[in-house]
């Protein structure tokens, strides 16, 4: 009985694989017969699913007749020198690369054939896996029994990846040349041939050198092959080779968010460009034109043309990157600071340290004494001082936060440790920052990207959120071959959430981000200004209910940006400009404050009980916080308040006496 059941099993198990084996050859064999026709493209959509641009936009397909024969001769003899004669994989180079790989314990060689190139271009992931160069051989074959050889070549000069997110040899002639293929000669055409191998480090636009080099490589392995004589060889070696430079995009508009999003693709994917495959992302194009113009219109008024910016809008429940803007000009910069830029903070990077703090038992009104004591250090964004210009020896958390006041973030610091702010800034997402007294202050290095979706923990209750850009790539039969969900990660409570909420609504409405109100920011919101030392950096981070925005302002090359260079001043104003224009989409609600605070009335001044003069404000409050019980002792009150206030100093003064009794 257990011989049946086992030799069941065994059939079961080989007719479901014989069913998963044979759909997966029909599909593909549909896909195979389908090239006949051509190919599409690789298109990415935007968040509301509709086509918003392709992987290549300069992308030209064009007959092999119209590819001069030194390129396709260049491109087998360096890539697949027995092209003509094989079935689609090539048993030899397959049989060498593995007898090299088992000698060297690792992947060492490749021993895939053009047509093997071209079937993981089309149909696969760039996935390095034993079960990926199975299904790349089959669809190989596949692909030389349906098509001729001159077809697959065609198909795959036109699809290869070739470097500077350029894919096919016409496209990439008309780049460095500003020539069409069939007008090269052979130096060129050895060039673009010798991208194939290692298309980013090879990319003539950054390392000419290497690629002209490596030209020489192909030149030689086109005169073994028999392709051209010696002399050709020789003469080929001494062209001198011109390149044009980048031309940079046709539509410069969301020039920046494209090119992340491709990056992204080609991370994951490899520098394949299959057709009729569909990447979901999370970018709102009406958004990213809002943003580019925040930055654009604002950095003109200052009157500096090599001052940049960078701006990331986040959806703070998700991650979703919305709009993502990495410099100034696209069409003259490409370099993405968004993303790659990593930069000090300065006192945008406070907010994390007062959230440790809330999550460890202090409340906005805790009062950090003896501040006189501590050494300043870095620029003060705001010090309010006192009619004899006196420094304040104490301050409450909510205080602190509204001037930007440095002594007290160096004594918070010193209160709470630094090793629980660097915990919640690594889980986060800004990691490796440095372990030392001033990291309080931002003198570790973030990115935009960075930064602006670590503030998402204070509008969304807590939460640390990825970013995203793509969600999801769908290929050519409809399977979903990525999937990119949500994650989220609770870093502090929902209740110490909201009291950073509260405070960061203070620096917007009393504080160092004042001048937003007066620029039309009249919607709930809250932020934090950011200056690092000789005003290199100027940063404003702020949220809505539905939004996180990112702004940075510096130069490339660190430098004062000018002699009051504050996060207020530079950056404050593209924030503004853009979430003004934003809320019209992503409409801003009033924040709500959880179950597990309670409200209480204290005097916007002394943060203290309030008498009957005093302004007010409500204070939330978790359920174990230390609650104000003394009066304010700013502002008049009645007399009943004024006796009993009396009685509070008397009594206070007493328990310090009796305390210098017993030291």
């Amino acid at each position: 009985m257990t011989r049946d059941r086992i030799a069941g099993a065994i059939f079961a198990t080989l007719v479901v694989l014989t069913v998963v084996a044979a759909t997966w050859t029909f599909r593909q064999a549909w896909g195979v017969y389908k090239l006949r026709r051509g190919v599409g493209d690789t298109w990415f959509l935007a968040a509301d699913g509709r086509r918003w641009f392709r992987m290549d936009e300069r992308h030209q397909d064009v007959p092999l007749a119209d590819i001069p024969v030194d390129l396709q001769d260049a491109f087998v003899a360096v890539e697949d020198h027995r092209f003509f004669r094989h079935m689609g994989i090539d048993p030899i180079a397959l049989g060498r690369a593995i007898y090299r790989d088992v000698r060297s314990g690792g992947a060492v060689e490749g021993g895939s054939t053009l047509t093997q190139q071209l079937a993981r271009t089309l149909f696969l992931s760039n996935q390095k896996s034993y079960g990926r160069k199975i299904r790349e051989a089959a669809l190989a074959v596949m692909i030389d029994s349906a098509l001729p050889k001159q077809q697959i070549l065609e198909l795959y000069l036109n699809r290869i990846y070739l470097s500077g997110g350029v894919y096919g040899v016409e496209t990439m002639s008309k780049h460095l040349f500003n020539r069409r293929a069939k007008t090269l000669n052979l130096a060129e055409c050895a060039l673009i041939a010798g991208l194939a191998r290692a298309p980013s480090s090879l990319s003539p636009w950054t390392n000419l050198d290497g690629a002209i080099e490596r030209s020489h490589v192909v030149l030689t392995r086109m005169r073994q092959e028999g392709f051209i004589t010696d002399a050709e060889e020789r003469a080929a070696r001494a062209t001198r080779i011109r390149i044009a430079p980048y031309p940079g995009p046709i539509d410069p508009r969301g020039g920046y968010a494209k090119e992340f999003l491709r990056q992204q693709f080609r991370d994951e994917f490899g520098g394949d460009h299959p057709p009729d495959w569909e990447v979901r992302t999370t970018l709102v194009p009406e958004l990213q034109d809002m943003a580019e113009r925040s930055v654009a219109d604002v950095l003109r008024r200052f009157n500096q043309p090599e001052l940049q910016a960078a701006l990331v809008a986040i959806d703070p429940q998700t991650g979703d990157i919305l709009a993502l803007v990495g410099g100034r000009d696209f069409r003259l910069s490409q370099f993405n600071r968004a993303v790659r830029s990593r930069r000090q903070p300065g006192s945008a990077f406070k907010p994390f340290l007062f959230a440790v703090a809330l999550d460890h038992g202090y409340t906005p009104v805790t009062v950090l004494n003896g501040l006189t004591n501590i050494q300043p250090q870095g620029p003060d964004e705001w010090a309010p001082r006192n009619s004899n210009d006196e420094i304040a020896d104490a301050l409450t958390l909510r205080a602190a936060l509204i001037e930007s006041n440095n002594r007290a973030a160096t004594s918070l610091q010193q209160r709470v440790g630094s090793r629980p702010v660097l915990r919640l800034a690594s889980t986060a997402g800004m990691r490796d920052l440095p372990d030392v007294p001033s990291l309080s202050l931002g003198t570790g290095e973030v990115t935009p990207l960075d930064l602006t979706s670590a503030f998402a923990m204070f509008p969304n209750g807590g939460l640390a959120v990825r970013p995203r850009g793509m969600i999801r790539v769908i290929d050519a039969d409809g399977t979903a071959v990525y999937d990119n969900p949500v994650r989220t990660e609770r870093v502090i409570s929902p209740e110490s959430a909201f009291q950073m909420v509260s405070m960061l609504e203070d620096v917007m409405d009393r504080g160092t981000a004042s001048a937003a109100r007066g620029w039309g920011i009249r919607f709930p919101s809250g932020g934090k200004t950011g200056t690092t030392d000789d005003f290199k950096d100027a940063w404003f981070v702020g949220f809505s209910s539905s939004l996180v925005v990112g702004v940075w302002v510096g130069f490339d090359q660190p430098k004062t940006i000018a002699r009051e260079g504050y996060g207020s001043r530079f950056a404050l104003p593209i924030w503004s400009d853009f979430m003004r224009r934003a809320v019209q989409r992503r409409p801003a609600r009033e924040f709500e404050a959880p179950a597990g605070l309670h409200g209480e009335q204290l005097c916007n001044v002394s943060y203290l009980r309030p008498v009957e003069e005093c302004p007010t404000y409500v204070e939330y409050f978790k359920e174990n916080d230390d609650v104000p019980s003394q009066l304010c002792p700013v502002h008049r009150g009645t007399v009943k308040q004024r006796v009993r206030r009396a009685m509070e100093g008397f009594l206070s003064g007493l328990g310090r006496k009796i305390k210098g009794i017993f030291r």
